[in-house]
């Protein structure tokens, strides 16, 4: 198969090593990885499997390599390639350049035993960095402003700069948490009993976590499945959004389609009169990116396997009121969901 590849990420899965100026050429059984001269050591050291070629122009000497060899087709995703770069690509007049989008994302939906392992430690990590965000926010946290918050989680989901986050956090308060990606809000304050959603993840050898809790916040907090709020129309919408997450969790089987398991969160949403409010899908693939395939919603057609590793996170938000999101990764093993 011949293929090359720009996305940092996807080149990090062929051959171990990636960085902002890269170019990855495979041309049937041979590979090449091409950088500039600011990346010599690291590629030098890091690559086994391919070629290391240093260049000022790493695009233009994949260019060359792939003239000199007589090959008519080659593999190439549209969605990480900008118009300039591919009009170079399109120079070599006798190459057929087939598309297909999110290449390197199918060739990564299965993932190894190294991988689950990164993917698994990467949950561990977040869940004790959210346990340490409740302590800290219950602490000292009162009065403060979702902004302050932000800085706060981002700082504990780092672990105070030993590991790299993968996005950034959501902290949202009340009304703010009916926004799915809510940005800070320096009005919005934290008191005892506001309502509080964090969703937040880090990296574990550059594969990524995810996972969202809403709280109920009090003297002492936490973000476990067991919330209770004053308001009867929180806690009804914060129960049904639980039993669609254990629902779809529990009765994920590898063999069925991927809209079948958003199908089983959403239906529960929907009988419990909220269903207008769940306003996205039900989960995401996550690895070397936090939004990978497969795609939990009502129009994927992807085939779950074992090792899949995806997301099941819905959500009710009502506007100017409330949200809640409970959202937790699982991997796909022995034919059931079991969450990291």
């Amino acid at each position: 198969m011949n293929f090359i590849i720009c996305n940092e990420n996807a080149i990090y899965y062929e051959c171990g090593y990636s960085n902002d100026n890269a170019i990855y050429l495979r041309l049937g059984s041979e590979a090449w990885f091409f950088t500039d001269s600011r990346y010599e050591i690291e590629a030098t050291t890091s690559i086994k499997s391919a070629r290391v070629i240093i260049d000022r122009d790493p695009l233009g000497m994949a260019v060359k390599i792939i003239k000199k060899s007589h090959i008519r087709r080659c593999k190439i995703d549209p969605k990480e390639w900008s118009i300039y770069s591919f009009e170079r690509l399109k120079s070599i007049k006798r190459v057929n350049w087939i598309f297909e989008p999110d290449f390197s994302h199918k060739r990564r939906i299965i993932k190894n035993s190294t991988e689950i392992y990164n993917l698994s430690n990467a949950a561990k990590l977040g869940a004790v960095a959210f346990d340490n965000i409740a302590k800290e926010f219950a602490k000292d946290r009162f009065g403060k402003d979702e902004k302050s918050l932000y800085f706060q989680a981002e700082t504990l989901m780092r672990y105070q700069g030993k590991y790299e986050i993968s996005f950034e956090p959501i902290v949202a308060i009340d009304a703010n948490a009916a926004k799915p990606h809510a940005v800070p809000d320096s009005s919005k304050v934290l008191k005892r009993g506001s309502l509080l959603l964090l969703d937040a993840g880090l990296k574990y050898n550059r594969y990524c976590s995810d996972r969202t809790r809403t709280a109920y916040v009090d003297n002492k907090f936490e973000f476990g499945y067991n919330q209770k709020f004053k308001s009867k129309k929180i806690q009804k919408a914060y129960d049904t959004v639980l039993k669609a997450h254990d629902k779809a969790i529990s009765k994920a089987r590898s063999g069925m389609r991927a809209y079948k398991i958003d199908s089983i969160a959403r239906s529960i949403i929907e009988k419990a009169g909220f269903g207008k409010y769940f306003v996205h899908s039900t989960g995401h693939g996550v690895g070397l990116d936090i939004h990978e395939m497969p795609y939990i919603s009502s129009r994927s057609r992807t085939r779950i396997e074992d090792g899949m590793v995806f997301t099941v996170e819905p959500g009710i938000y009502i506007p100017n009121k409330f949200g809640i999101r409970i959202e937790d990764t699982v991997v796909m093993q022995n034919g059931k969901a079991v969450v990291l």
